[in-house]
């Protein structure tokens, strides 16, 4: 028989809410956040989540790397006069371009986690909520 002890302070072992797409039907007594995590609904949207965040970050690294690959390899592309009477590279407009389309990216990124993992998030909520009352 094993001896296991708590010291004071410590935290007890959870188990991990699970990731398969078996439906876990929730203890009654669990609280409210432990039984919105392991509702399917909940979980498929983190997912969602998970793959729209990534895919977005990879898109956003592929250009930096892109960007710099080309300083690093090719400098003279940026050093490139755009008007040969003028001062100005395209190496300027290339580097604002990498700027503005970061902004733009994250933007679109949040206006969808706002508007559709938000409502959806809310749904669970509310469904979970229900079945607390019943």
């Amino acid at each position: 028989m094993s001896d296991i002890r708590l010291t004071a302070g410590a935290a007890r072992p959870t188990a991990a809410p699970p990731t398969s797409g078996i439906h876990h039907t929730p203890n009654p007594a669990a609280s409210i956040d432990e039984r919105v995590l392991v509702h399917p609904k909940f979980q498929r949207m983190a997912r969602q989540k998970s793959v729209i965040g990534w895919a977005f970050s990879a898109v956003i690294f592929l250009v930096y790397v892109s960007f710099i690959w080309v300083i690093g390899t090719s400098p003279q592309l940026f050093a490139a006069r755009v008007n040969p009477d003028g001062v100005t590279t395209w190496g300027i407009y290339i580097g604002i371009f990498v700027i503005v389309f970061s902004f733009v990216m994250t933007g679109i990124y949040v206006w969808i986690a706002n508007s559709r993992f938000d409502a959806m998030t809310q749904e669970v909520v509310a469904e979970v909520m229900e079945g607390a009352e019943k």
